[in-house]
């Protein structure tokens, strides 16, 4: 595979929905990152491991400013890949040098790609909201 910039995305992209699929059953068996990247015979991209991380070391301030702005929501009653998926893109927004609409539309399309038909307009809303008071134009 080259480095080409189209090839770098890709993988990025890749390591974003790995990072889905290691955070969602790091969840189910609450597992730190640790335990959840220990126990895999293939270790994930870097970049995953990054955002299981941020994730991790970021979680309590990443849900309060889930919590602000999801007005009539609480976090337990969302579905859990879409909190997934926004816990990883306000991680990546608060420890990564990734265009905002870069991290906005990866996550609307891994909302998409993984949950129920309206959560990309939901997670991309509430994302937003949040890039515009943690990225300010």
């Amino acid at each position: 595979m080259s480095n080409s910039p189209s090839s770098s995305r890709s993988s990025r992209r890749e390591a974003r929905e790995r990072a889905v699929e290691l955070t969602y059953e790091a969840t189910a068996r609450s597992w730190t990152v640790d335990q959840i990247v220990g126990s895999l015979l293939v270790q994930p991209e870097p970049f995953a491991v990054d955002l299981l991380r941020s994730v991790e070391a970021n979680q309590p301030r990443i849900d309060e400013l889930l919590r602000e702005r999801a007005r009539g929501w609480s976090l337990e009653r969302m579905p859990t890949i879409d909190l997934i998926v926004m816990r990883l893109g306000v991680a990546e927004m608060l420890t990564e040098k990734t265009p905002t609409g870069v991290v906005l539309a990866e996550a609307t399309a891994l909302a998409g790609l993984y949950s129920t038909d309206e959560s990309s307009r939901f997670v991309n809303g509430l994302l937003a909201a949040i890039a515009k008071d943690l990225r300010p134009a």
